[in-house]
């Protein structure tokens, strides 16, 4: 099938995500719709007579849309993002296939969570602000060594393997914890696996790089920042709903943790990639989030890079371009499931 005959409806477009994709499409030659609402069971209806969406994160597909999209014979959901938690997958399987972009650039996550965990160590982001305001006092800017720290990192993949390997240069003791540890990198680089129970006990810092999983759902909540270090930082650039909000809220009120830093959070689709600023934040939990001066928020914009968008526009294209030659789909999230196999359509 010719690359122009197919025709793509492209849901929560921003103006990088047009400037990257129409880049990288001079190499393909989709018909590219770029849409600027999120998908959702209101606006779904914008597919009709598309055989190929391509969806974000923050777009919703639940069952109420899958079951849209599939009567308006949309064949295949092209994610241009690594995480499906927002995509209702026992509805799609065997009906739409669904792809994403597995890896587009670990070193973009590993280091904006560097940047993070350096900016609130050494209170960089209160500095800036004082300095504007002809403030030159060091009152409150203490930080600490971040040679000799235990840093904890659950979840070992390819962003945590980056992130291992920067905090190492650091001087630090690395424990890791993951389902599927790679005993290879840990013995090559120095990493110890241990639990999670251990993994709390002794880390100074703990960064998290684990998908969101019915396993993994609320991962750090009352009972495990029960077992932290008094005064553990806490690092989140990977799913929002991993941390329980209100538990993280006591536990910083109460010094259990003394700072955190977060690219993500649990309702973040009502707010992120968004502009509000003429509007009062609602959210009572993400309110209070952004009120301590300990806690830095910043607006899942880890992956935000030139390399890792130029690669998620050049991943997301070839998926779609397997669709069109009716190749096998290299990344179709369905394709390893337990149960029956996937049906993949294809036009």
């Amino acid at each position: 099938m010719n690359p122009k005959d197919i025709k793509v409806a492209f849901f929560d477009a921003k103006e990088y995500d047009i400037r990257s994709f129409e880049e990288a499409n001079k190499h393909y030659g989709f018909n590219i719709s770029f849409i600027a609402d999120k998908l959702s069971e209101k606006t779904a209806w914008y597919a009709k007579g598309f055989p190929v969406i391509c969806a974000f994160v923050s777009d919703r597909l639940n069952a109420p849309v899958i079951k849209q999209l599939v009567d308006m014979k949309v064949q295949l959901i092209a994610l241009r993002c690594a995480g499906f938690n927002n995509v209702d997958l026992r509805e799609a399987c065997g009906k739409i296939t669904v792809v994403r972009v597995p890896a587009y650039s670990p070193y973009a996550v590993a280091e904006h969570a560097v940047a993070m965990l350096m900016t609130l160590n050494r209170r960089t982001h209160r500095a800036y602000l004082r300095v504007r305001d002809n403030n030159f006092l060091l009152n409150g800017l203490l930080g600490a060594d971040i040679h000799g720290k235990t840093i904890g990192v659950i979840g070992t993949g390819r962003i945590g393997k980056v992130f291992m390997t920067i905090m190492k240069g650091f001087g630090t003791r690395i424990l890791a914890h993951d389902t599927y540890p790679d005993l290879k990198f840990a013995a090559e680089n120095g990493v110890e696996y241990v639990g999670l129970d251990e993994l709390y006990a002794q880390s100074d810092i703990i960064s998290l790089h684990c998908p969101l999983t019915e396993g993994s759902y609320k991962l750090i909540n009352r009972q495990s920042l029960a077992k932290m270090k008094p005064g553990v930082i806490l690092v989140n650039t990977s799913r929002g709903k991993l941390v329980e909000t209100a538990a993280l809220i006591d536990a910083l009120k109460s010094g259990k943790v003394a700072a955190a830093a977060l690219d993500v959070y649990e309702e973040e689709d009502a707010y992120f990639f968004e502009d509000h600023s003429n509007l009062i934040v609602q959210d009572d939990e993400l309110a209070r989030l952004i009120s301590f001066n300990n806690v830095l928020v910043t607006s899942h914009q880890a992956f935000f890079t030139r390399e890792a968008l130029a690669n998620i526009a050049r991943t997301t294209l070839d998926n779609i371009l397997e669709f069109a030659e009716g190749k096998p789909y290299t990344n179709d999230i369905c394709a390893d499931c337990s149960g029956e196999s996937c049906v993949s359509p294809r036009g």
